[in-house]
């Protein structure tokens, strides 16, 4: 089954961590083995895999910080730091354009061309992964740090950009993210809310502190998703939205992508002691199936839930689910979803339909 995965910081790896996406995950870990430091030699994405496992479309991330908490390779001390390593994201995704390998998705009618050309190659060559059409990439930025001025918006999206989550971890310059409770920021968090709606880009509230969130859902009445993001009910921790933020998102005809980073899965997992290849009672996929069915719930249909991986998002198989290897294993989420008693058509809409028509409402033109 064809798969959109909301969430890849696939540029961060290539140029951050110095991947080579091009060559298989394995290669990729036999190259890491000399390396030490935390999911060296255990990433689980790149480009191989992602054909095989049948991603057409991710949502791909530029993220470069400026929150005065510097730190190596994402975290930067100036705005013009940020900006130009952004940048050079972008530029490795137009790289394996112009190669062949991928394209950036930035409108109605290419998306729609991608998607019958991945339907009718999916529907002769089950047996070929390795010889699929060019994967699509929807550019998102992940913490709005790079961009100078909301004034400057328009550039980035003159150059592909679409979706924008205004923040990340910590106090970042337009929102307050992960572990602050911090607010928009005066003056510039309204603004580049405001521009984004004028150019008809969509937000992703997903790192949003609470009090962030709230305030931005009314200054922004354009399209919400939560492109990486589990359930607080579940796992009770800040980074994850209550019951009633992932109402808000639903009732303005959002999607919530499931995260795959078991810190967000199960309460108590502590990612910094425990090692999910090693656990007693590992983490497994069946368990973020609990967070799709409680989205399921919350709008009574299947509307609004899909998958938002975030696999290489720092951590590799340590903080990944037990069984699962690589992202080619994301096939695996159709049987578990049958297991559960969901219908093929809502099988189908959690693993790529219902990013298709968020994705139709965000890039119209």
């Amino acid at each position: 089954m064809l798969i959109i995965d909301s969430h890849l910081d696939l540029s961060w790896n290539a140029l951050q961590w110095d991947r080579d996406l091009l060559k298989s995950v394995y290669s990729i870990r036999q190259t890491e083995l000399p390396l030490t430091g935390k999911a060296r030699g255990m990433g689980t994405v790149a480009l191989p895999e992602m054909r095989q496992g049948r991603v057409f479309v991710s949502f791909a991330t530029l993220l470069a910080r400026c929150t005065g908490r510097q730190a190596a390779g994402i975290d930067y001390s100036s705005v013009a730091q940020a900006h130009a390593v952004a940048k050079g994201q972008l530029a490795y995704y137009r790289a394996l354009e112009k190669a062949g390998q991928v394209r950036v998705i930035e409108n109605a009618s290419q998306l729609v061309a991608h998607q019958h050309e991945w339907q009718a190659w999916d529907a002769a060559h089950a047996d070929e992964p390795q010889h699929t059409p060019p994967l699509g990439f929807v550019i998102s930025m992940e913490g709005a740090d790079p961009i100078s001025t909301p004034d400057e918006l328009a550039e980035w999206y003159a150059l592909g950009l679409r979706l924008i989550g205004p923040a990340h971890y910590g106090p970042n310059r337009y929102a307050g993210g992960t572990g602050t409770e911090l607010p928009l920021t005066d003056n510039i968090g309204p603004q580049l809310l405001r521009e984004m709606r004028r150019l008809g880009m969509g937000m992703d509230c997903t790192h949003l502190s609470d009090e962030a969130f709230w305030q931005a859902v009314r200054v922004f009445d354009g399209p919400l998703l939560a492109s990486h993001q589990n359930c607080r009910a579940i796992a009770p921790v800040q980074r994850q939205f209550t019951d009633a933020q992932l109402k808000v998102i639903i009732e303005r005809g959002g999607v919530i992508g499931a995260s795959f980073d078991i810190s967000m899965v199960r309460a108590g997992w502590q990612y910094m002691s425990q090692n999910n290849l090693t656990d007693g009672k590992p983490v497994m996929m069946r368990e973020i199936v609990d967070h799709i069915d409680r989205v399921c719930q919350l709008a009574g249909n299947a509307d609004h839930s899909a998958l938002g991986t975030d696999l290489d998002g720092g951590f590799g198989r340590e903080q990944s689910p037990r069984d699962l290897d690589t992202i080619a294993d994301l096939q695996k989420m159709a049987g578990l979803l049958r297991e559960r008693g969901y219908a093929e058509a809502d099988i189908a809409k959690i693993m790529h339909g219902n990013w298709l028509r968020f994705l139709h409402t965000v890039i119209s033109q």
